[in-house]
């Protein structure tokens, strides 16, 4: 049977690859086709904005770079995640003031 695929995201190119997911005993660092960069693991249920959308990718690198990615849950999808800039300002700036984690604060569906 063959390996699950998950998606691995280039942030300059702006492009996703569906490749197979690698164990933990032998990991190893995917490149992009197009500009030889490392492709950044962003899980099996993401799904890519459109590669004109500079705001959605700009959101996406964010979260990316804060540790979010996308995993399937036992219920369905990866849960909330922030789609614009706005949400992810809100959501920063409730992680400053609390001292919440800023991975934690990204993901919560509603800001108190």
């Amino acid at each position: 049977m063959p390996h699950a695929k998950t998606s691995y995201v280039c942030l300059p190119c702006r492009a996703s690859y569906k490749q197979p997911y690698d164990p933990c005993d032998r990991p190893r660092q995917r490149i992009c086709p197009r500009c030889a960069q490392p492709l950044i693991h962003a899980g099996s249920a993401f799904a890519p904005p459109r590669r004109r959308d500079t705001a959605a990718w700009r959101t996406l690198s964010v979260l990316l770079h804060v540790g979010i990615r996308f995993h399937k849950s036992c219920c369905g999808g990866p849960g909330y995640r922030p789609r614009t800039l706005s949400e992810v300002r809100e959501r920063m700036t409730y992680a400053r003031r609390s001292g919440e984690p800023f991975a934690r604060a990204l993901v919560r569906p509603e800001v108190p």
